[in-house]
């Protein structure tokens, strides 16, 4: 490949002693957005551009420095890389400076060491403009003498020399100085990444012509790296297919994988090298992980791995990523050159990323391993199967859903995760199956074993509250009765992180005490489930809690402020509706309701319609009730007829304190001497009349109260309006009183009453 354009363009192989600008390459792929960031950098004392091999850093600076106009001579020295010799490289630097046409006095003979530097800064001192000193390939060791002669250099020319060095690796030039004092350029391996449109370009060079998808996912699978663009080109030139080809390109690719051994694998010392391929089963590393899977010698290399090689790039707090590419073909190079240690790898991984926490990219490394079981025993003592079952904002790695099912062990743990994976699969009857098989699994653990029989059957309570909350709610309650039985079993704080179970035994709580007519209680588990279904991120749940809860507030008659929650349960970024939720027959409901209240029967009879129309599929006893209550009083309203016939229809349907709840507002509705269509709003304004405030809440505790229908803690609260804790207690506390109530939800109320909110 020598001589062509990958090794002289993308490599940077043109190497001499030191002088003129080496020719630009007819096949360079041009970058301006790139070519202006140099430009910019050579107005200053020193810019960087570091990335891995192939990366296109030397092709990248020819452009800039045939295209653009350097602000004076620029002279380029080819450098050896960690090979380069002090005795060697200041002969070149003299050389290229005079080849560039910068006048050097006779006392600047050719040398090395302090006094030799000193002589070239006084000589570049007395130039009128500034020298422009490209150094391709510059990587001295820390400390070296060339390194700290270099850097020498660039202090005591008063800014008149433009440093530009690239480089596979942090060159050792005080760059942290350059930093702080913004006298430092620098572009790195994603800078340097190709984008779409320049993938096309180079693409195009080798004749090919495919989809702008195609592109994106050949650059995404190089993650924009030059070399793997221009080898992935090279081989769809010889490709009948290039989309299918680019589905399947890897770094196990024989060229790329290739290419990268003889670049960068095997040039490491052997240590680094063990290190790379010991490391390369995880997709983030840091030092203690590095250590953690090597020998402790072996993890003592990790600083100078991630120094020395920027084919792993930072992704924060102290972790590493390696270049995709690069990591395959390192797995690939373990797995042929020890494939017994891949699975044990991943075990240890999983173990130790379980212990701090990151319980997905554990359950990732086990299933890696082919450790299913462990996988599962992992998720249900963790209380993790709602990450499973989709009830949380965070997720578990989806092959999860496509492992086997078939041949499970005698064990609860992989038989309830094979329930949540079938569940997610929206696979009902396996799902079932599985349930019936862990429930005996879980009655025959051994005595002596009841924290792992609480944690299995608080997962088999999860699992079975959200399959049947919409389809069975006689089901889900006692589902949601054995969560609440399993809770007291563990221990103390262990539910805390896990948000999503309490929304959900909450949600079902609260639907079924609404049912039953337990309207304070329901209020009370609903806006729990509500609260704790947005710290666990789960959109759905909270949408059926404001649903819900919008009902309960119409059976009292406070009809705005159930509008305002239906209002709420529709609005992004909560999920849209699909047609087989039956949420939807109550948000229907409640809307024909209100509209009712407001005098429009017909839009209360169109919004009737659609509620029956989910009822006949998913059927609702209680909103069926309510519904024809609804129904009745839009017919009594038209013929100007009381409440008591509507009511009397459906007694034996509700309970009877629904029925004392809902007379009130029927009777407001249907007031003697008002026939025919009501007038809008007369009915809401004349259920939610209530006297002022004795006295007007101030502007912070007009704040808080908003805060307070937003379900925010009195911590939350304080954090967002700069108070302390005690402060917003203090403001609470005037605002029950302004508003004659004692509790949250109360002053809620009561301020939608008002029109506060």
């Amino acid at each position: 490949m020598a001589g062509g354009p990958l090794s002289s363009g993308v490599n940077g192989e043109d190497r001499g002693a030191g002088g003129g600008v080496p020719e630009l390459p007819g096949w360079l792929v041009p970058r301006p957005r790139l070519t202006d960031r140099l430009a910019r950098g050579a107005r200053g004392p020193l810019t960087v551009v570091v990335g891995p091999v192939g990366a296109g850093k030397t092709a990248l600076a020819l452009e800039w420095a045939h295209t653009r106009r350097p602000p004076g001579p620029l002279a380029w020295v080819s450098c050896d890389g960690r090979a380069e010799q002090p005795q060697v490289f200041w002969p070149r630097v003299t050389h290229a400076l005079r080849a560039a046409a910068v006048d050097l006095p006779e006392s600047v003979a050719a040398g090395e060491g302090p006094l030799f530097v000193a002589a070239l800064a006084a000589a570049l001192n007395a130039r009128d403009e500034p020298v422009v000193l490209v150094l391709d390939d510059f990587q001295p060791a820390p400390n070296s003498a060339l390194a700290e002669g270099v850097t020498s250099l660039l202090r005591h020319t008063c800014g008149l020399l433009r440093l530009v060095v690239l480089a596979r690796r942090d060159p050792p030039l005080h760059l942290h100085r350059g930093r702080l004092t913004s006298d430092l350029t620098e572009l790195r391996t994603a800078d340097l990444a190709f984008d779409d449109r320049e993938a096309a370009a180079l693409l195009a060079q080798h004749g090919i012509d495919v989809p702008r998808q195609t592109v994106s996912t050949l650059r995404r699978r190089t993650d924009g790296w030059a070399a793997g663009l221009r080898l992935a080109a090279m081989s769809m030139e010889k490709h009948g297919d290039p989309d299918r080809f680019v589905t399947r390109f890897a770094g196990d690719d024989e060229a790329v994988a290739s290419y990268l051994v003889e670049e960068v694998l095997d040039v490491q010392p052997p240590g680094m090298r063990r290190l790379l391929l010991t490391t390369s089963v995880l997709d983030r590393v840091n030092a203690e992980l590095a250590a953690e899977l090597c020998d402790e010698d072996a993890g003592r290399h990790f600083a100078a791995l991630v120094r020395e090689n920027s084919f792993l790039q930072p992704v924060g707090h102290g972790w590493y990523r390696c270049h995709q590419m690069f990591a395959d073909v390192l797995r690939m190079c373990l797995r042929h050159e020890a494939p017994g240690l891949v699975a044990p790898l991943h075990r240890r991984a999983a173990d130790w990323l379980d212990e701090h926490g990151q319980l997905a990219d554990a359950v990732r490394h086990l299933l890696a391993a082919d450790h299913w079981d462990q996988a599962a025993r992992l998720i249900v003592h963790r209380l993790a199967v709602g990450r499973v079952i989709g009830v949380t904002r965070a997720r578990l790695p989806a092959e999860l859903t496509r492992a086997r099912t078939e041949a499970l062990p005698d064990e609860p743990e992989p038989v309830l995760l094979a329930a949540a994976a079938a569940h997610a699969r929206h696979d009902d009857q396996v799902c079932a199956h599985h349930l019936e098989r862990a429930a005996l699994l879980v009655d025959r653990l051994p005595p002596g074993e009841e924290d792992r029989a609480a944690r299995c059957r608080l997962a088999h309570a999860e699992i079975r509250m959200e399959r049947l909350r919409t389809r069975d709610a006689k089901a889900a309650r006692a589902a949601a009765a054995d969560a609440e039985a399993a809770g007291p079993r563990l221990p103390h704080g262990a539910l805390a992180q896990c948000p999503e179970i309490p929304a959900l035994t909450l949600t079902v709580r609260g639907g079924d005490e609404l049912r039953a007519g337990c309207l304070k209680a329901a209020e009370s588990s609903l806006t729990g489930g509500l609260k704790a279904a947005g710290a666990a991120g789960n959109g759905a749940l909270r949408r059926d809690c404001l649903v819900e809860l919008a009902l309960l507030e119409a059976l009292r008659g406070r009809f705005r402020a159930a509008d305002e929650l239906t209002g709420l349960a529709t609005q992004p970024p909560l999920p849209a509706w699909t047609a087989t939720e039956p949420a939807r027959a109550t948000l229907h409901l409640v809307r024909a309701w209100v509209e009712l209240a407001r005098g429009d029967i017909r839009r209360a009879r169109h919004e009737l319609a659609r509620s029956d129309a989910v009822l006949r599929v998913l059927p609702d006893p209680f909103v069926t009730a309510v519904g024809a209550l609804v129904a009745g009083l839009a017919c009594a309203a038209e013929r100007g007829d009381g409440p008591a016939a509507p009511i009397g229809a459906v007694s034996a349907r509700l309970p009877r304190s629904v029925l004392r709840s809902v007379e009130p507002a029927c009777a407001a509705l249907l007031r003697p001497g008002r026939a025919g269509r009501l007038p809008a709003g007369a009915a809401v304004e004349q259920l939610q009349r209530t006297a002022a405030p004795a006295e007007r809440l101030s502007v912070r505790e007009r704040d808080v109260l908003d805060r307070l229908a937003q379900m925010m803690t009195t911590e939350e609260i304080a954090e967002e309006l700069y108070l302390s804790v005690n402060t917003v207690k203090t403001h609470l506390k005037s605002v029950y009183r302004k508003l004659a109530v004692s509790r949250r939800s109360a002053a809620v109320r009561r301020a939608r009453e008002l029109q506060l909110l």
